[in-house]
């Protein structure tokens, strides 16, 4: 079974209590970890949209990434706006990450029953406070997505294609760019995080468009526990 969940933020090498932001965090990890237990059986596989942890550097990180890796099943990553750790050429990292990690950045990871692409995104010109410093930032994301999906489609032969972006790929319920080339690729699934408020949860969008089925895994909006990923059939 394929499982989600996204925005896991955790600090353990240098706390960060994040309900700072509100008391539905308060002892997230616990919560996390005891729905996770609950529900993912060894031989699931576990998609994680990014923002993972909030270290600076992959020492740091690395007890973040232990504690994923002692709950059941195999992790596939992508790096999210906040994973400072995750450089954005991720070959360097992953010989160092535990084993039951898997972390994709522009390419393509084939888990059996469907394969996985990914990258982080970034913000788009639509959006709201989009400056001549992000443009850079969102061309470069761009050609990643580009790369990533090409890798994608060449292994999904036959099989289930799912995108991993954390940035959610619309705006004010229109498509960007990054969702009209998910669209264009066939893509059967797409999974996004990074959207914490109730506002933005309300009006995120959700179920197929464009023959794509998107889906919100921010962990708070979960309710701090992975659920299925949708519309694989």
């Amino acid at each position: 079974m394929i499982w989600t969940i996204s925005d896991l933020h955790l600090s353990f090498a240098r706390p960060k209590p994040m309900d700072i932001f509100g008391p539905g965090w308060k002892d997230h990890p616990d919560r996390i970890a005891e729905a996770w237990r609950d529900r993912v059986a060894p031989g699931d596989w576990v998609l994680i949209a990014g923002d993972i942890s909030w270290a600076m550097k992959l020492q740091d990180a690395l007890l973040d990434l232990q504690w994923i890796d002692a709950l059941p099943g195999t992790k596939v990553l992508i790096r999210g706006n906040h994973d400072y750790w995750c450089p954005r050429s991720v070959n360097s990292i992953r010989r160092h990450l535990p084993p039951s990690l898997r972390l994709i950045g522009a390419d393509a990871l084939d888990i059996g029953e469907a394969v996985v692409c990914g990258t982080r995104g970034w913000i788009t010109p639509e959006t709201p406070g989009f400056a001549e410093k992000d443009l850079p930032i969102y061309q470069r994301e761009l050609g990643l997505l580009d790369r990533a999906l090409k890798a994608g489609r060449a292994l999904a032969v036959g099989k289930p294609l799912i995108v991993m972006i954390h940035f959610p790929p619309f705006v004010n319920r229109q498509p960007t760019e990054f969702a009209r080339m998910i669209a264009a690729s066939d893509a059967t699934a797409c999974i996004y995080g990074h959207l914490h408020r109730r506002y933005d949860w309300d009006n995120a969008v959700q179920g197929r468009v464009d023959g794509v089925y998107y889906q919100l895994t921010a962990c708070d909006y979960l309710g701090f526990g992975p659920v299925a990923v949708r519309g694989l059939t």
